[in-house]
């Protein structure tokens, strides 16, 4: 019996990490359109969202039908069985889930469990066939087969419910989006006045009857009595509350000059918040409480194996510990770095402005974009002009366009799209709760942010085919989940069937290993993004703009000469592992520029209308590092691919005419770096009469390596190596002193 106990502890602990992991996943749902709109400060959001999940915890029933018997039958499974089934269903919903959020890409805590639970009762249902197990079924006693022991119609359902969800969210959320944006246009400074507090009504009275049918279905105190009242009575319901809530919002209007449509992305964040937290609580903790259960009646029973088939009865979870589990999914959301790395994905699939994406381009994505574009060009001959300049003049976004290009921090969309994301998500999971289907509150979320994006035009030429990758990416992943839940619960069920309290000691102890790898991957990745972006600023003025010219030039060239010496160095002494770490840093510094490049419209556009000429500049220089920084990854890499293939060493002849290129560039560099700090255009001479020399040592070495192919002192690998090696090194020359040309012009521009 003490093993079992051991087995519930370990049960426990999975399932607070369930908590942590699935909020963390799960937290964009209620979250992104009011972080992504900016309708208040992140604090209030959050305690907003936290105040929804402490009510959604105290209002929920907590059992998980589908935990107990919905997918497989538990009065067919002994009680040793059964504990073995749950342990493998929480070890793989932690893991698989931990997974996902490490990488930023949201999924179905629903699906995870399901197809766990059915992969774990699978493995176990193959024990009891392979033993010949017989088992009473309408009172007749006969040979057990795999069909007996699993409700597979369930896991059909669920299959179903993600092409459901993903199909209809996406259309509806097109064709309220596309209705509001007529509506309101993205001048939503007037357009507000006339239409907003009816819009507000109308999206609330959909919120409130989203909370009555999804976050009040399971409460504790709800009677069936009850909730069939509520339903038979939801329209009378919703026209009352629209006709409350229109009034109250068209008040606050005038009396506080406050925009509904801040109430309605906040009352749509607590409504969800609470439906996500009186819902899917039992998606991390039901599993636990069905093997507490369990054990209890194990118990009861003085230790002696038994068929569970008290599973099949009603359970009520005890409050302390729906209290417990509110508490930790709260601490989580403030805290969980993962679930900002899970949210930035959906907000930067469906932001308004372009940019660097996270995502590339596919061959589908691309042939899709450019169905589209054709299909566009076919209606635009067919719809008549007058008609399509009135649309397109509702869905101009110069206006917003122009007032975000002055806020240094803009919101990543309006309020208008983030009201339609809470209204039609939170009508589609009421109406699918109601009608008894299985919807993924996340694949509903997901696919009406991606399809008001759409809408607003945000999937523009130049982002479409990486936001459409993206989003077949994140869509991808779901369907991964089941396949991975299904399978990893199969295999640790038939193993822990066979291993008992030791396979759960090993799974244990990998299971944390797991996690530490996911963390420091998930650090690394989040080190990655920083340093990716931390080369990005806004530039306020011609000053400042000039002094991150001299900064990004001289931080460029100190980095080029330190590689382009210690690679030549590592060469030399056939240093790999120095080698292999240059080419990584070179890596790093060409990725830093090309982003702080695609970056360039937001700076310039940031920037007063008389500053053409010192944006040129600007831009030029940009040019030019991210060209030294192209030169000394592809100088450093062919050194490295040399060294790592054990080709034979460089001449001591050519060590010594690189070695001295090397000396005599780092010395340049620091003449340039002098140059920059004095702000001092006499340098300029100097500095091309030092070039000059420079690339005649670099011409030098170049014959001296064609006599020694003329003599055969060489080899193809050798020649192929220092020639890319001295032609790197004189386009490295040739960049650098161009870009002081070009900062030398930019003295002369801030001087007159």
């Amino acid at each position: 019996m003490t093993i079992y106990i051991f087995f519930l502890v370990v049960l426990f602990l999975l399932a607070i990490s369930d908590l942590m992991v699935g909020v963390a996943n799960d937290a964009i749902n209620f979250l992104n359109s009011a972080i992504g709109s900016k309708v208040a400060k992140r604090r209030i959001i959050l305690i907003i969202a936290s105040a929804g999940i402490i009510a959604g915890a105290l209002l929920s029933n907590g059992m998980m039908e589908v935990a107990r018997k919905g997918l497989f039958h538990p009065q067919y499974f002994l009680f040793t069985e059964i504990i073995i089934i749950f342990m493998a269903v929480m070890f793989t919903d932690v893991l698989l889930l931990d997974f996902f959020n490490t990488f930023g890409l949201p999924t179905s805590t629903t699906v995870s469990l399901v197809f766990g639970l059915l992969g774990a009762a699978i493995g176990m249902a193959f024990f009891k066939v392979g033993d010949g197990t017989t088992i009473m079924i309408d009172g007749v006693e006969k040979i057990a087969e795999i069909s007996d022991f699993i409700n597979s119609s369930k896991a059909l359902t669920i299959i179903s419910s993600i092409l459901l969800s993903v199909v209809f969210s996406f259309v509806f959320g097109i064709v309220i989006q596309w209705i509001s944006r007529l509506l309101f246009s993205f001048n939503t400074e007037k357009t507000i006045k006339y239409y907003g507090a009816i819009w507000g009504g109308l999206a609330i009275s959909a919120i409130t009857y989203f909370i009555l049918i999804k976050g009040l279905k399971d409460a504790s105190f709800m009677t069936r009595e009850n909730y069939q009242l509520i339903q038979d009575n939801s329209l009378t319901i919703v026209v009352l509350s629209f006709v409350l809530w229109t009034v109250l919002l068209q008040l606050m209007s005038w009396i506080f000059k406050t925009n509904p449509l801040k109430i309605v992305v906040l009352a749509g964040t607590f409504a969800l918040a609470m439906a996500f937290a009186g819902n899917d609580l039992v998606n991390f903790i039901g599993v636990p409480l069905a093997g507490f259960e369990s054990y209890k009646a194990y118990v009861a029973n003085n230790g002696n194996d038994l068929l569970m088939g008290v599973l099949l009865g009603e359970i009520k979870t005890p409050l302390y510990f729906l209290i417990g589990a509110g508490i930790v999914m709260v601490i989580t959301l403030w805290l969980s770095k993962k679930a900002q790395t899970v949210a930035s994905t959906e907000l930067k699939l469906s932001r308004q402005d372009e940019g660097s994406e996270r995502f590339g381009s596919s061959a589908f994505s691309r042939v899709l974009v450019r169905r589209f574009v054709n299909t566009g060009t076919f209606f635009s001959h067919i719809i008549p002009q007058s008609v399509i300049q009135k649309i397109n003049k509702r869905f101009d976004t110069s206006e917003m366009d122009e007032r975000t290009a002055r806020d240094t921090d803009p919101p990543m969309f309006d309020m208008v799209r983030a009201s339609v994301n809470m209204m039609v998500a939170s009508i589609l999971i009421a109406l699918g709760t109601s009608y008894k289907l299985p919807l993924s509150t996340t694949y509903v979320t997901f696919m009406v942010a991606m399809s008001t994006s759409l809408v607003d035009g945000a999937w523009g030429r130049d982002s479409a085919v990486y936001r459409i990758t993206g989003v077949f990416t994140v869509i991808g992943g779901w369907f991964i989940t089941g396949l991975a839940a299904f399978s990893v619960s199969f295999f640790l069920s038939w193993f822990l069937g066979w291993t008992q309290s030791v396979g759960v000691i090993v799974i244990l102890g990998l299971a944390i290993f797991a996690f530490y790898r996911s963390h420091i991957t998930h650090k690394n990745r989040i080190s990655e993004d920083l340093s990716k972006v931390e080369e990005v600023e806004m530039i306020p003025n011609v000053i400042s703009m000039f002094e991150a010219n001299n900064k990004g030039i001289t931080k460029t060239l100190n980095t080029v000469s330190s590689i382009f010496s210690e690679t030549i160095q590592g060469l030399i002494s056939e240093n790999r592992k120095d080698l292999k770490k240059l080419v990584q840093y070179t890596s790093e510094l060409d990725l830093k520029l090309r982003n702080k490049k695609n970056k360039i419209y937001q700076t310039i556009n940031s920037l007063p209308s008389d500053t053409v000429e010192a944006s040129h500049y600007y831009v030029l220089t940009l040019d030019y590092l991210k060209e030294l920084a192209h030169c000394i990854k592809s100088l450093a890499e062919p050194v490295y691919n040399h060294v790592n293939n054990n080709h034979k060493p460089i001449l001591p002849s050519q060590a010594d005419e690189l070695t001295q290129i090397a000396k005599e560039f780092s010395g340049f560099v620091q003449k340039m770096i002098d140059s920059l700090d004095l702000n001092d255009n006499e340098y300029l001479e100097e500095l091309n009469s030092e070039q000059i020399r420079i690339i005649g040592l670099v011409r030098e070495s170049r014959k001296n390596l064609i006599k020694s192919i003329k003599k055969n002192d060489v080899g193809t690998k050798n020649s192929m190596l220092l020639l890319n090696i001295l032609s790197e090194a004189r386009n490295i020359m040739i960049y650098s002193i161009n870009m002081m040309k070009i900062q030398n012009d930019f003295t002369n521009l801030l001087k007159n």
